[in-house]
């Protein structure tokens, strides 16, 4: 799912990587906003807020919200420059972006319930996730092969209206491909909302321990590859030791 890079890569993997880290940026989105009262995994709002403090004179806001835009762009540098070091074709590219993530939602987690709602706990707490979501959206984008963005849906939604209109005027050769991409759109679009449904009301409930299931579902991401392959072993071997005893038996 992670691993799999360039030619490697293949629907399936795009898919799986869509329903594990769309939820999961669903359910920071939500999360955040319960918490902070701030939208974590996106920044086009913020740019109208950025405007918006900048028309009224609200420039402390405006430092903020700045802020905010620069941490989200400093994620997917650094998610990046990782990718880049240490080359696009190797198994761990993935790793360093995604610890980073899972010890910023674990902190969120852990800090939020002393948050008291100043600025300052604002600005570093919600920016912290901005920071995270923007690691997170470069690095599927990267390794999809710009094919999955995990933390907005605004290109998802259109992208959407135009294969849904490729879809009813293309040729019947080229209908399956177009109907693969629709149906990963809608995976996207799916997992999102139901993440941030899940986030919403598990925040009720969870309080900032709600961050720390995201984090787990990070970790499961991370390992699911490794663990399939030595599963997918162990099945075969037992295979192999069943097809022997017969034989030996004669």
């Amino acid at each position: 799912m992670l691993r799999h890079t360039g030619r490697k890569r293949n629907y399936k993997h795009n898919l799986r990587l869509a329903v594990l880290l769309c939820f999961t940026a669903g359910m920071v989105n939500a999360a955040g906003l319960f918490a902070f009262s701030v939208l974590t995994t996106n920044v086009t709002g913020h740019a109208a807020l950025l405007a918006h403090k900048l028309a009224t004179g609200d420039l402390r806001a405006a430092r903020m919200v700045g802020l905010w835009l620069l941490l989200f762009l400093t994620g997917a540098f650094f998610s990046s420059c990782c990718i880049g070091r240490a080359g696009q074709n190797k198994r761990s590219v993935y790793t360093l972006p995604i610890i980073i993530e899972i010890m910023i939602l674990v902190a969120v987690g852990s800090l939020g319930h002393t948050y008291d709602q100043s600025v300052i706990q604002t600005e570093y707490l919600a920016g912290s996730l901005l920071f995270a979501m923007g690691m997170q959206n470069a690095l599927v984008s990267t390794i999809s092969g710009y094919v999955v963005r995990t933390t907005h849906l605004t290109g998802m939604f259109t992208d959407l209206g135009i294969d849904l209109y490729a879809f009813i005027s293309a040729q019947r050769k080229n209908i399956a491909g177009i109907r693969r991409k629709i149906i990963l759109r809608l995976v996207i679009i799916f997992f999102f909302l139901a993440g941030g449904i899940v986030g919403g009301y598990l925040f009720l409930d969870l309080k900032y321990y709600t961050f720390y299931l995201p984090a787990v579902i990070l970790v499961i991401a991370m390992f699911y590859d490794a663990f399939r392959i030595r599963f997918n072993k162990m099945i075969n071997r037992i295979k192999i030791q069943e097809r022997k005893i017969p034989e030996e038996t004669k």
